[in-house]
């Protein structure tokens, strides 16, 4: 049984990790949790013999006072029972706490206050539903039997927020196989990132797309009272499947973030061609250094100049392309799927629980 919520990148990761798991054998149950996915996200479960069941369960940061803490459990606890999973692997922290007959796995995408301390913006955090949130996450830690991030730079932030009794695991995430990337591209920058979220720190690309020579594409849920300026355009929520389509026609992919555990839209745009313009965060620098251009995220002038650079030098376009498209394929689901299946198996193998080196997909 495998939780998820549809809001962002952690819904391509869970029907990505459901849908290997179910052509490898197993009976997946992908349990989702806050808003119902679109039509287009149950569509990424269609090829598939994953088991879809949608609740209204609020997501944890929508529910920092835990009041509806109860009812998840009932609902949770009625779905194992019905089930009786071996596993249960929960993308979520504070259900880890609930009573479960089997083992449980966290699988820590993403929480409040690391997104907080990224964005330099904590104060509220001091109220007390605040803190009762970092409890609820700490008691999930503590509880599961295995949590897992999916970079260091984040299981080093979990670290040292919740100080949780167990290390941890470091296991990439991974996308599948992509077709080969187009060479001819077209001349557009393009991000994706959601408006109102000020991690993802589009503003930045906003004041720096001015004077620039290509124009700057933004795909994700925006205000519709925003303005933007010419060179910007907002193509506002699009499918994940028109993501991927617009990936394989852009030249360039920007990022500039101030938090992103990893940055699955990342991973699509380098598997689809992109050369990667991104900032200079520690995820990225794991996961992409020497493979893209890095920025300050509190600098535009610096991001205008590395996105102008690379749309007037070709040569030097082409071999950021091709660097990108060669390490995303570092980041294999396959790779992905092999590391949990090595967690599963240590979990319910008899005897002591396996002491894996806490960057698992090290040893595979």
């Amino acid at each position: 049984m495998l939780t998820s919520d549809a809001v962002g990148g952690v819904w391509t990761y869970a029907s990505g990790l459901a849908s290997a798991l179910a052509s490898r054998g197993a009976d997946v149950h992908l349990v989702t949790m806050g808003p119902p996915p679109r039509e287009d996200q149950r569509a990424m479960l269609s090829a598939s013999s994953v088991h879809l069941i949608e609740t209204s369960l609020a997501l944890e940061w929508q529910d920092p006072e835990g009041r509806d803490a109860t009812a998840a459990r009932r609902v949770l606890g009625e779905l194992e029972a019905r089930l009786r999973p071996d596993i249960v692997h929960l993308n979520s922290f504070r259900e880890a706490a609930f009573e479960w007959n089997c083992p449980t796995v966290i699988g820590a995408h993403s929480c409040v206050n690391s997104w907080a301390a990224a964005c330099r913006d904590t104060a509220w955090l001091a109220d007390a539903r605040w803190r009762n949130y970092a409890r609820a996450i700490a008691a999930g830690l503590n509880h599961a039997q295995a949590w897992v991030c999916p970079s260091r730079a984040y299981h080093d932030a979990i670290v040292g927020l919740y100080r949780p009794r167990s290390p941890g695991f470091v296991i990439w995430n991974g996308i599948a196989s992509a077709e080969a990337p187009r060479d001819d591209r077209d001349d557009f920058i393009l991000a994706a990132g959601r408006m109102w979220d000020a991690a993802k720190n589009i503003s930045a690309l906003v004041h720096a797309a001015g004077g620039l020579d290509w124009p700057v594409l933004v795909a994700g849920p925006a205000d519709s009272s925003q303005n933007a300026p010419p060179a910007i355009r907002l193509l506002g929520q699009v499918s994940h499947a028109e993501l991927i389509r617009l990936m394989r026609r852009a030249a360039i992919f920007a990022s500039p973030a101030l938090y992103e555990p990893f940055g699955l839209s990342v991973l699509e745009a380098a598997s689809a061609g992109c050369a990667l313009v991104l900032s200079d965060i520690p995820s990225f620098r794991e996961l992409w250094d020497e493979a893209a251009l890095f920025v300050d995220p509190a600098d535009a002038t610096m991001l205008h100049r590395a996105l102008a650079e690379l749309t007037s030098d070709a040569g030097r376009r082409v071999r950021q392309q091709q660097a990108a498209a060669a390490r995303s394929r570092n980041y294999s689901l396959r790779r992905m799927i092999d590391c949990y299946v090595v967690l599963y198996q240590g979990l319910l193998a008899p005897g002591p629980k396996p002491t894996l080196t806490p960057a698992l997909e090290a040893s595979l």
